[in-house]
């Protein structure tokens, strides 16, 4: 009885370490946002890993940094009135944003081996937690592939790899999120699923398919036409969506196809999850997912609004950032509702 108790109590400290992980991914997710959203992301022109973590600390190194960013595209083609002050003024967000990953690593990183040395997590765990930091790491990297694309001829980071780095922070935070799950919430390996686990899974997918689509807007800045709602213009279906040759570049590259897909995604996400919670309330569900599901219904709610808001006033850095940042808590419900219903 008491090695159950010690198991549980260790159990819950590394999912309570997990948690405080995912909580760092969040803010680096919404600060990503951030940095994108007032066209900071390209101010570091070099990738460091490690001497990269103090800051232009004299005049001369500030003088030598901000020459390397006078050679980029963004400089000559965006920026090119900006003096040594206003460099600065977006050099600190980059800066912020490349600091807090190093710090979601050393996060990740000590307590792992302190809990390794300690006996918490089992041997036969080691593979899945070493697996998330491995995938922090190659965030990390595919972090700086992404910059490198704004670096070459066009002050714009690739809409493709700017989508590959939010759905990667996403799939780490998804990891960490679901394996502190398992540990707070043990079950049974017998048991079965939920009658409505299928449907739920249908509804993660939905979801993570239409954040898909907002990092193909974002990248696109998809946001910034169109400003109009329901209509598109003067249309629910604008001109000029099947322009690009072949079609399914129009999917990914043409900027009103993009808006458009992101629009009627998101607008069939809410519906689901209306009917969703309609009907879930009248199935028997395990106690700690239904305060979940209400939860689902009213963040659904909550990000429909900021969505049209933000887009009605052209993406202003906070409606954007607040728009990203329940997303993220929009996934991280229809996570824990699906992690609820997969053994009961």
């Amino acid at each position: 009885m008491r090695e159950t108790t010690d198991n549980s109590r260790r159990d819950r400290s590394v999912a309570l370490w997990l948690l405080v992980c995912c909580g760092l991914v969040f803010a680096m997710v919404v600060l990503g946002g951030v940095t994108r959203l007032t066209g900071s992301g390209l101010s570091m022109v070099d990738w460091r890993p490690l001497m990269g973590v103090l800051p232009p600390l004299s005049d001369a190194e500030w003088q030598r940094v901000f020459e390397m960013y006078q050679q980029t595209p963004e400089f000559h083609k965006v920026n090119s009135a900006f003096g040594l002050h206003d460099f600065k003024s977006i050099f600190w967000l980059e800066y912020l944003h490349r600091l807090l990953g190093r710090t979601i690593g050393l996060a990740f990183l000590v307590p792992f081996l302190v809990f390794i040395a300690r006996g918490y997590i089992r041997r036969e765990s080691w593979p899945k937690y070493l697996l998330m930091f491995v995938l922090g790491g190659l965030q990390g990297l595919l972090g700086w592939y992404m910059v490198k694309s704004g670096l070459v001829d066009r002050p714009h980071v690739s809409q493709y790899r700017l989508t590959a780095h939010l759905v990667a922070a996403f799939l780490i935070y998804a990891y960490m999120f679901w394996v502190a799950m398992s540990l707070l919430f043990p079950t049974a390996p017998t048991a079965g699923k939920h009658p409505l686990y299928v449907r739920t899974l249908g509804l993660f997918t939905l979801v993570c398919i239409t954040i898909v689509s907002g990092g193909f807007v974002a990248g696109l800045k998809a946001g910034k036409i169109y400003n109009t709602f329901p209509l598109m213009g003067d249309s629910l279906v604008p001109p000029g969506l099947l322009a690009l040759d072949p079609a399914w570049r129009n999917l990914f590259e043409n900027t009103a196809t993009v808006q458009f897909d992101h629009r009627w995604l998101a607008i069939t996400t809410f519906v689901l999850i209306l009917i969703y919670w309609y009907r879930a309330r009248k199935v028997q569900m395990p106690s700690r997912t239904r305060p979940a599901v209400n939860a689902l219904m009213h963040t659904a709610v909550l990000q429909v609004v900021l969505g049209i808001s933000t887009l009605l006033f052209a993406v202003p850095v906070f409606l954007g950032a607040a728009h990203q940042a329940v997303a993220m808590l929009l996934f991280t419900i229809v996570l824990y509702v699906l992690h609820s219903l997969r053994r009961v």
